[in-house]
């Protein structure tokens, strides 16, 4: 059974810290890739960062490079973002996901399994 289990959400001040996490089910196979998107209430949803299980490489939207860091857990189960010096434009609902395509991507149309979203709410 295919799954995605988030966690870490709340609110925050601006310039505060946030951390997310998402963790794996038991399929594991052919999962190459984990992100992370938003969506804000009207907003189409948007890719944040994308994580090379394997290897770690990242790539990150322009709006959070900087600020936003992803990374895998020893046990390449757990995909985390770490959220620092946030702006109240960060508000929004983020999603989990994972790809079993071969290249990293941060568009949703390249992802099929998603979890079930945290809100992350950021006041000025």
């Amino acid at each position: 059974q295919e799954q995605l289990v988030e966690s870490g959400g709340g609110s925050v001040q601006a310039g505060g810290s946030l951390t997310l996490s998402c963790t794996l089910g038991p399929n594991t196979l052919r999962t190459y890739y984990m992100a992370w998107f938003r969506q804000a209430p009207g907003n189409e949803r948007e890719g944040v960062a994308v994580i090379n299980r394997s290897s770690g490489s990242a790539v990150y939207a322009d709006s959070v490079k900087g600020r936003f860091t992803i990374s895998m857990g020893n046990n390449h189960r757990t995909a985390t973002l770490q959220m620092t010096n946030v702006k109240p434009e960060d508000t929004a609902m983020y999603y989990c996901a994972k790809s079993s395509l071969l290249f990293s991507s941060l568009s949703p149309r390249d992802y099929t399994i998603w979890g079930q979203g945290t809100q992350v709410t950021v006041s000025s």
